[in-house]
């Protein structure tokens, strides 16, 4: 399906938003100022863009601990998430969720999540509520090649099933959980797409690194679970640029491998080359967004640097719900 050219523009700017958000964080944690583990999502914005290109903010999504772009792309505030993660009470979170627990619910966006694989329940909840709101809307659970190992997310593909829920488990498969490679750690000889296809659901799977090819199979698979014709799930297979965390050192990594992974499968790259080669963009487009987007990143950096830290009067804040 081609794309308009400001469909274009606007999922090439959503990529390098968080791209250049990412590889900021990369560099101001070594200065000490923001707390806390911090998981970073470059290489795979593709992913993130392709999927949520295709939602509104009454769909939902729940991410991982590396959920930056899925917030991003899911249209949370730049300025309110890098004040979040600097621990800001303006942040989206008022300084309280960090990098890890980022939530946006006027967004859609239902909460980054700590624990491996514990999106996917929260994601079938979603989708029962949206089963019973009949309005065609449906849930996103983004998982890794780790979570697909977790109890968790057996149970909560198969309670999809069970109740026909319309909820999507997406699965990024960058070949690492945590620092275990994916062929040792994953007991399938076929691939994570084949494990929710023995739940009974319908499964896709494409390359992860190429945002026509994710944003033509999700219209696929939102087409299918928005028909009424239950859940369903879609493995990507992509790459993660950065260790599991912010320090790792990367140890079980191969001699040059970032680099070639660099080299070969830059989801911005083979944007870039896709759209430059068949004349829908030219350069002199792409060049403008990236001086764009440089200019409102580390405008979101001195803004969260200024920002007003929470007080002891804050503490007790937000922490229970008054009913």
């Amino acid at each position: 399906m081609q794309l308009s050219r400001e469909a274009l523009l606007r999922a090439y700017r959503q990529m390098k938003v968080i791209r250049e958000f990412e590889e900021r964080l990369h560099t101001e944690i070594q200065t000490g100022e923001i707390a806390g583990f911090t998981h970073l999502y470059c290489g795979q914005e593709a992913v993130a863009v392709g999927v949520c290109e295709h939602l509104d903010t009454a769909d939902k999504i729940v991410s991982t601990h590396r959920g930056h772009g899925h917030c991003l792309a899911k249209g949370c505030d730049l300025d309110g998430m890098m004040k979040e993660i600097w621990g800001s009470r303006e942040g989206l979170c008022k300084g309280k969720g960090g990098s890890m627990h980022i939530a946006d619910v006027d967004q859609g966006m239902l909460g980054a999540n700590g624990i491996v694989g514990g999106g996917a329940p929260i994601a079938v909840g979603a989708a029962l509520a949206a089963k019973l709101d009949g309005q065609g809307k449906v849930s996103i659970a983004f998982s890794g090649d780790g979570a697909c190992n977790q109890g968790t997310t057996f149970e909560a593909m198969n309670m999809a099933v069970v109740t026909q829920a319309p909820a999507i488990f997406v699965f990024e498969n960058n070949h690492y959980s945590e620092h275990t490679g994916v062929d040792y750690a994953v007991g399938t000889q076929q691939d994570i797409a084949s494990r929710a296809e023995a739940f009974g659901m319908k499964v896709w799977r494409a390359d992860g690194t190429d945002f026509f090819a994710v944003h033509d199979t999700m219209r696929e698979v939102l087409d299918h679970v928005r028909a009424g014709q239950g859940p369903a799930a879609v493995e990507f297979d992509t790459e993660r640029f950065f260790g599991h965390f912010e320090g790792d050192p990367q140890r079980y990594r191969g001699p040059g491998e970032v680099d070639r992974l660099r080299a070969t499968r830059d989801c911005l790259t083979k944007f870039r080359e896709s759209v430059t080669a068949a004349k829908l963009l030219d350069g002199g487009d792409l060049d403008a967004i990236d001086a764009e987007v440089m200019q409102a990143i580390e405008a979101a950096v001195q803004a969260a640097r200024a920002a007003p830290r929470p007080t002891a009067d804050d503490v007790l804040a937000d922490v229970y719900i008054a009913y």
